[in-house]
């Protein structure tokens, strides 16, 4: 299993915090940055070949990754030089060259407890399988999804009426045998209509919900959180700080090598 990480946007919200740094390597615990930590979790969950999509900040980036190597992770950045103008959609289509197996899609300002992405592997196999979370209240920038009796994906996206709102999607899933297919032909047939410029990947799998299957597991009461403001990132910073997280999060001392592609 491999995974694909999302990390070509500019994260404006987070500004001024943003201005030099991408949002991945906004530090999160002490000096260690999201990107880092997001990686440990990967490589504890059996996870060993990365590729990072990246955009803004892609230099600081690859710096990072030579500088910062992880064992047993074999790790390469994808550019996208649409960054500015597109959304999520024309990145995972930028990166369908790296969709030949079995593989997860994570977004790059997710974190979460390695017990999500534990449960998500373990998960009886189906073409897509998305993480979910469910919670009181969900507000415009949550992914929210519809699901059927039986907890298939019905829908997904940001502006589902309320009455049609079972969970949300925090943003980690696997697509596996035709999930991967699947996916990249909706891809390829979606980037030549010019909306999908700004279209977010979840739009398209809004659409392939309606001839796939697409299984949820739910992941309420773990620990996950996206940073998107100031705010999200102070409270990740405290939760760090005060040892609040589960799954093996701490860093260890010393860095093992990544071993990175070109």
């Amino acid at each position: 299993m491999k995974a694909i990480v999302l990390n070509a946007g500019y994260g404006r919200r987070l500004r001024p915090a943003t201005d030099e740094l991408p949002k991945c390597l906004l530090p999160v615990d002490a000096d260690h940055p999201l990107l880092e930590t997001q990686l440990r979790t990967l490589a504890r969950c059996g996870i060993r070949d990365v590729t990072i999509m990246v955009g803004y900040g892609a230099e600081k980036i690859e710096h990072f990754l030579t500088t910062h190597p992880i064992m047993p992770l074999t790790v390469q950045t994808r550019y996208n030089p649409f960054f500015a103008t597109t959304n999520t959609a024309v990145t995972c289509w930028l990166a369908i060259r790296d969709m030949t197996e079995d593989f997860i899609l994570v977004n790059g300002d997710t974190l979460f407890d390695t017990e999500i992405l534990r449960r998500l592997l373990a998960a009886p196999q189906a073409p897509l399988v998305i993480a979910i979370d469910q919670k009181a209240s969900y507000d415009a920038d949550d992914m929210k999804v519809t699901l059927t009796d039986g907890g298939r994906l019905k829908a997904v996206g940001k502006s589902l009426p309320e009455s049609k709102i079972d969970g949300e999607s925090i943003g980690l899933m696997a697509f596996r045998a035709e999930g991967v297919s699947a996916f990249r032909s909706a891809l390829e047939i979606a980037v030549r209509d010019p909306d999908t410029l700004r279209l977010w990947y979840h739009d398209i799998i809004s659409v392939m919900a309606s001839t796939l299957p697409v299984n949820t597991v739910l992941i309420k009461g773990l620990w996950w959180r996206e940073i998107d403001t100031p705010r999200d990132l102070a409270e990740i910073r405290t939760s760090f700080a005060r040892q609040e997280l589960t799954g093996g999060f701490r860093h260890s001392p010393g860095i093992n090598p990544i071993r990175a592609k070109a």
